[in-house]
Parts: structure tokens; C-alpha cells; sequence
């Protein structure tokens, strides 16, 4: 169970051909339909799911260990694996140590920026630096001047944060960079009440009221930065390196667009991974041995050596990346930033009691309170606090 567009006919034929005996059936990846399966017992052999979150399955004890498979292949090492696939780790009690539950496909730092330099030049703003973090109040104030509105329409989009894909990330981010834990130390509650968890939660506020950016109260029709930015309606999108693989083929904007770090908030410079998607193999999968010899082919073969040319995302195993591809003017100068930022990639915090879509729902409610004046931004991050905590507790309840 993957996506259709990640698993061609032709990379299914070959896989099958190499490998006689083994047959794939595709099923379209559903999250729906997979936990189905899962409490059916009868799952998937592979499914496709982010390194960060994996904890919440793992706790439930659906997945297969997969370090013996690693430890004795000599196509996928253990050894070759970069430190994003501490994510899919499992101890029995938290993640990032452990054994291994999953391997990540390909991956991104997905707080740093993108952005259209001839949008800057329109503007008569300063570009990004290749190397020096922004702070996020100055990339706010950016915003604000790259923003370009008439008659009640937003013209231009100064800066789009993908508010529809992940909130509770690039907050732990934020109370990260400045020094703090927004989680206790077991990861059974969490505390927006803080001085650093308010701010982040306040900048969101202020980034909405500002509007200078698509938010849940203003969304895009397709829930995704890449069509507007694309169309050179918005200046900058925070999006990891993967979304320069969009740009290949597009003569008219390849030429106008650059990487930049991850902001910072506080004097910590941190720049993780939001999610890092890879495969994993249900405890109850029929097929392990086959499964395992897919993920061989999948992840560290071929399909592997041309996602990390074409440049969607980062790979996950050593040797590969030197395959990045540096033809274009725009590939190499973002080669040489993900290459630096690789120095403060960090793992998130990931709560085995809580999925990103309740985190997701229960901020998002929270946010739209506060940007409405329903609550103050105090108020707001202490309803925050009794929410999720309440969801946190019913979670640790159902893994128990």
C-alpha cells in the first residue's frame, strides 16, 4: 500500500522480473482503509507512512522489526543509514532508539524556504542568505513587504507556511529553538502555557492576522503551496528540498528560485525533519521475507539511485547522496544549502498517545480561536493544554 504515482507499472514489471515468484498487487495508500486492514489482521505486507509519527503504531505493536532484516542484508545496511531513520525507531517506550520499524524513502529539513527572487527584485526586498537563518519575526516583517494585495484580494502571497500539512511540527520546532521541551519528559503531556510555547503559538497568530499567507481561515482550494508559488503568486513557501524537484521542466521559474535555512526562533539553531517517508511491514503481514526483499529493491536499488537524481527529497542511506543532482543553476545553489543544513538537522519529540491528524485538528481549532478574537492568545494556549492533554491521556489509555 503505496502511492500509485511512487510505484510505476514499469519499476512493478521490473521489481518482478528480478525477483520470480514474487507478484505485487498495488493497492492505492488510504488511511482509512489501512487501519481497517490492520484491525482485520489482515494487512498489507508494506505500507508507506512518516518516520516521524511512526511511535503511535509502534506502541501498538503493528509493526515488524525489521533491524535483524538490516543487520544481515547486504543491499540495505544498517550501517549506511542516515540518522533520519532514528524516527523510525522503537525501544518499547520511545522512539529515535531501538530497534528499527521502518526505512525512510526519501526526506527533506522541512522548515527551510523557497523563494522567488524575481518577486524579491518587484518588491526591492533583499534576497534570503544561503546560510544565515532568518529569525521568524524578521521573515514575518519580509512577508508583510513581499505581500501584494487589491480591492480585498490578495494579489501576491508574501510567505505560505503548508498550514494544512503540519502545525505541531514547526511549533515543537520553535519552542526547541529557543531552549525549552514542549513535551514532559515521558511524552505523556505537553504545555503551550509556556513563555516559548506562547510565542510560537503567538507568531502563528500574528502570521494569520497579518495576512500574508493562506491559513485554514483563508486556505488554498488545493491545500498546497506548490500551484500558487508555481503561478509566482507567493514570494516564499516553506517547503523542504524535495519541492525543488517540482521546478525541473519549468523554464519560466527555474530561473527565479532559491533554497534558503530554516528559520529560527530563539538562539538554537535546529532544522528537523517534519515527517521522512518510508515503508514499514505489518506484524501481521503474510509475506515478510518477500516484503523485505521489495523494500531491498525499493529503498536501496535502483527506484532509490533515481529519486535522489530527480531530487524529490533527500535519501535516507549514505551513498546516495552524491546522486543529487547540481545540472541546473537552482539544483546546485540548493545542493550547497541542504548541504550545510544537514549540520542542524534535529529529531522531533514524537508521543507514541497522540496521531499528527489530532495534533493537527486540536492546534488548528486553538489558532482560528485566537486569530478571531474569540480568546487571547493566554487564553487560547491554556484550552490548547487542557485539549490535548485530555487526547494524550485517552491515547495512553488505548496503547495500554
Amino acid at each position: 500500500m503505496i502511492g500509485v504515482q511512487d510505484l510505476p507499472k514499469e519499476m512493478i514489471a521490473d521489481f518482478e522480473k528480478k525477483n520470480p515468484g514474487i507478484k505485487i498487487t498495488l493497492l492505492q495508500h488510504d488511511a482509512t482503509r489501512l487501519n481497517a486492514m490492520l484491525a482485520s489482521g489482515n494487512p498489507p505486507d508494506i505500507s508507506v507512512a512518516g518516520a516521524v509519527g511512526s511511535a503511535n503504531v509502534n506502541a501498538r505493536g503493528l509493526a515488524t522489526d525489521l533491524t535483524p532484516y538490516l543487520e544481515k542484508s547486504r543491499v540495505l545496511k544498517k550501517d549506511d543509514l542516515l540518522p533520519v531513520n532514528d524516527s523510525f525507531r522503537w525501544d518499547g517506550s520511545r522512539s529515535g532508539r531501538g530497534a528499527y520499524y521502518g526505512v525512510v524513502k526519501d526526506w527533506s529539513q522541512d522548515a527551510t524556504l523557497w523563494y522567488n527572487t524575481a518577486l524579491f527584485d518587484r518588491a526591492k526586498v533583499p534576497y534570503l542568505s544561503d546560510t544565515q537563518p532568518t529569525s521568524y519575526d524578521d521573515l514575518l516583517a519580509v512577508a508583510k513587504r513581499l505581500t501584494v494585495k487589491s480591492g480585498g484580494t490578495t494579489k501576491v502571497f508574501g510567505l505560505g507556511l503548508e498550514w494544512a500539512w503540519n502545525l505541531i511540527a514547526p511549533m515543537t520546532m520553535m519552542v526547541l529553538q529557543q531552549g525549552e521541551q514542549l513535551y514532559n519528559d515521558d511524552l505523556t503531556e505537553v504545555d503551550f502555557t509556556t513563555a516559548a510555547a506562547r510565542r510560537a503559538f503567538g507568531w502563528y497568530v500574528e502570521f494569520a492576522r497579518a495576512g500574508v499567507g493562506p491559513t485554514s481561515l483563508n486556505p488554498l482550494p488545493d491545500v498546497s503551496d506548490q500551484s500558487t508559488f508555481s503561478a509566482k503568486r507567493m514570494a516564499i513557501t516553506q517547503d523542504g528540498y524535495w519541492f525543488g524537484g517540482n521546478f525541473v521542466e519549468d523554464t519560466a521559474l527555474r530561473d527565479s528560485i532559491r533554497m534558503a535555512p530554516a528559520p529560527v526562533m530563539g538562539d538554537k539553531r535546529i532544522s528537523p525533519c517534519y515527517s521522512g517517508q518510508g515503508l514499514w511491514i505489518p506484524a501481521k503481514s503474510k509475506h515478510k521475507d518477500e516484503a523485505w526483499k521489495f523494500m531491498e529493491y525499493y529503498l536501496a536499488g535502483e527506484p532509490a539511485e533515481t529519486r535522489a537524481k530527480s531530487g524529490w527529497g533527500l535519501p535516507s542511506l549514505k551513498p546516495l547522496l552524491p546522486k543529487l543532482p547540481q545540472t541546473l543553476p537552482y539544483q546546485k545553489q540548493a545542493y550547497t544549502v541542504a548541504q550545510n543544513e544537514l549540520r542542524y538537522a534535529g529529531a522531533l519529540p514524537d508521543s507514541p498517545y497522540i496521531t499528527l491528524d489530532a495534533w493537527n485538528a486540536v492546534i488548528d481549532k486553538s489558532l482560528q480561536r485566537a486569530i478571531k478574537n474569540e480568546q487571547t492568545v493566554d487564553a487560547a494556549c491554556a484550552a490548547l493544554t487542557r485539549e490535548a492533554n485530555k487526547l494524550l491521556k485517552q491515547g495512553k489509555e488505548q496503547v495500554s
